[in-house]
């Protein structure tokens, strides 16, 4: 029997959307796609990779939204923050009890459900083979989860940023809504900001463009994915 290929990374930042968690509902947190997602990042985690996620929460809240109705956009934002945190605390809980040891890691200081992100933690746990979970964004207000992704990957030294999407990767146009909509194996950091091309917000791809941190974007609703993405597969679209 051939020897197991080692993982094609050796440390990746994994980007969850909170609509990930939603399944085919409208709201909240499923429990069937919790499981399944954390079915597979303790898989994942399981070939030996270094494995970091930022969490979203729009399946809960979202600040931006509810600006434009008259809420305040700091304090909304920092709402949006704290749904990040019940997320976190879900998929923590889900991974624990398949034997995974994990650390969530908050911008916002909240002792009682996690440790403050310090960078040096956060590279100490995942060296020591901890799943980190990392909530809250960046603290910040103005700023998505997506910047928060790009940024702790940055921080962190991640290899590659896996954006996890409902769709298999990126389109010239929004596939659920335009049949005629053009899949895109490939595309440059350039491109995706020169066409508009709805992968990450401009904040997250400049600062990856900046550092060259190439994004996968694939599709997380087949189990097999991400694994096949760690083991060197060509799945989903990549930015580089």
């Amino acid at each position: 029997m051939e020897p197991a290929k080692p993982p094609r990374y050796r440390r990746v930042m994994l980007k969850l959307s909170g609509e990930a968690l939603m399944g085919d509902g409208d709201y909240g947190i499923c429990p069937e796609t919790l499981a399944r997602l954390a079915d597979e990042i303790a898989a994942t985690h399981a070939t030996g990779v270094e494995l970091a996620l930022v969490v979203g929460g729009g399946n809960i809240f979202r600040g931006a939204a509810l600006s434009n109705e008259g809420l305040d956009r700091v304090t909304g934002d920092h709402m949006g923050m704290l749904a990040t945190l019940i997320n976190a605390l879900a998929l923590q809980d889900a991974l624990e009890g398949r034997g995974v040891t994990t650390r969530m890691l908050s911008a916002l200081e909240i002792r009682q459900v996690g440790e403050f992100f310090v960078r040096r933690r956060a590279l100490r746990h995942l060296e020591r083979g901890r799943v980190v979970i990392l909530a809250a964004g960046t603290g910040n207000p103005y700023f998505t989860t997506d910047s928060a992704a790009a940024l702790r990957a940055m921080e962190v030294k991640a290899e590659v940023l896996l954006k996890a999407t409902k769709v298999d990767g990126i389109y010239t146009s929004d596939p659920v809504k335009d049949p005629n909509a053009k899949f895109l194996p490939r595309v440059g950091y350039l491109e995706v900001l020169e066409r508009g091309l709805r992968v990450m917000d401009t904040t997250a791809i400049s600062l990856c463009m900046d550092n060259q941190l190439p994004i996968v974007v694939f599709n997380i609703r087949d189990p097999r994915n991400l694994r096949r993405i760690i083991a060197g597969e060509e799945i989903g679209s990549r930015v580089c």
